[in-house]
């Protein structure tokens, strides 16, 4: 019996070590919620300007309405997407439907409070992120942390700055400011049908 257990002994440290290598394959713990700072042991994050950029569909929210958010850049394997504001590190509003290979993490109490991965296969510019705004006032911002793999990621990316937009009204453009559009819509409406019959 004795030694049987000291032949496994070299197996079980290896299989130590290679668990402290891997990190966090299934996924962020919530301890990495505030900082977003993966917990490779004896990994740093890249000094370099990340590769990626967090895209999202407009610049202007509204509760209730969904805001889509795109990580463009490199195919990347691991993930930790938050929405903050000011210099506050709680998590705000909630994710909806996850992408394939990525699950909720609960941060600061929400259940539905960040993204992270759930595997390491890849994912990429196809892969899509849906947040549902709070009803607040503050500016929002994404902040994410991305790996291409164990020993290469970036921290602290963040996304513009989106500011809460004004409920009716017709919106021009994506991130228009208040201006025809929301004080005349019918007029906007009425000029757009005129341009219409003229070409």
């Amino acid at each position: 019996m004795e030694l049987c257990l000291s032949s496994l002994s070299p197996a079980f440290s290896l299989l130590q070590v290679l668990c402290l290598v891997e990190g966090y394959p299934t996924g962020a713990p919530t301890s990495a919620c505030a900082n977003t700072i993966p917990q490779h042991v004896g990994v740093q994050p890249q000094p370099s300007p990340a590769p990626y950029t967090l895209l999202t569909n407009t610049r202007v929210y509204q509760p209730g309405q969904p805001i889509t958010v795109t990580i463009i850049g490199p195919a990347y394997r691991s993930v930790l997407l938050e929405a903050r504001s000011g210099s506050s590190t709680n998590a705000l509003g909630s994710w909806q439907h996850p992408p394939p290979d990525t699950k909720f993490l609960e941060c600061s109490g929400n259940a539905q409070g960040a993204v992270t991965h759930s595997n390491t296969n890849l994912k990429g510019n196809t892969t899509v992120y849906s947040w549902m705004p709070p009803d607040s006032t503050s500016p929002v911002y994404f902040m994410a942390t991305v790996a291409q793999q164990h020993s290469v990621y970036w921290i602290n990316m963040r996304s513009n700055t989106l500011t809460r937009g004004t409920s009716g009204g017709l919106r021009l453009a994506t991130g228009a400011s208040d201006g025809l559009g929301d004080k005349h819509p019918v007029l906007v409406l009425v000029m757009c049908i005129l341009m219409l019959r003229v070409f």
